[in-house]
């Protein structure tokens, strides 16, 4: 298994640097279990997915609670065929057979119930492609219905589902679509926006 996620924070402030270097205080506790390359365009994290969401959640947070307009881009894989298998990455849950769409649904349910509450509102929209199976619709409208029912669900867009609410819940809400839709060990991706702390009317 290979997975994890080429991200850029843009914080929208003349202190944009020292916005960024503050933040990055908050990978500290998950650097053990990452692997982390940097350059001038995005920085790529990879270990196994509940890792990187949590390090994406927290390094997110930091930089939106200076009060700035902060925006995090995530490009977001898991099994890509491309890429080496990678002992970092390994995820015992995903292997085996694929269960049951109401099954993995309950499960992801239960996830957000039990993420933790930032004290940060995020606004998010991503886009979930479950890559090279047949029937990959029904896994999209799993997903889907999993999202209006998540608890931060605000609309359908084009191209994306929008979601709002504290970044606790919306980046597991956005874990849980990763790993609970598409097949265990298949190529699943997500092109995932947020936002905090935007001066735009909602």
């Amino acid at each position: 298994m290979f997975s994890g996620a080429q991200i850029s924070l843009y914080p929208m402030t003349d202190d944009f640097v020292g916005v960024i270097t503050r933040a990055l205080a908050a990978l500290d506790p998950h650097r053990n279990r990452l692997r982390i390359e940097t350059d001038d365009i995005s920085t790529l994290i990879i270990g196994t997915p509940d890792v990187v969401f949590a390090a994406m959640r927290d390094l997110f947070a930091a930089a939106a609670s200076s009060g700035k307009h902060c925006v995090l881009h995530a490009t977001i894989s898991r099994g890509c065929p491309g890429e080496p298998d990678d002992p970092i990455c390994q995820t015992p849950e995903l292997t085996g057979p694929m269960a049951p769409l109401d099954e993995r649904k309950a499960r992801a349910h239960q996830a957000v119930k039990d993420a933790p509450v930032i004290g940060q509102e995020t606004a998010a929209q991503f886009s979930l492609y479950t890559l090279g199976i047949d029937g990959h619709m029904d896994e999209i409208y799993g997903c889907i219905d999993f999202l209006k029912n998540s608890g931060v669900f605000e609309k359908s867009k084009n191209f994306c589902t929008k979601l709002r609410g504290d970044t606790g819940a919306v980046f597991s809400t956005v874990h849980e679509a990763l790993v609970r839709f598409g097949p265990p060990a298949g190529h699943v991706t997500i092109d995932l926006t947020v936002s905090a702390n935007s001066p735009s009317k909602r």
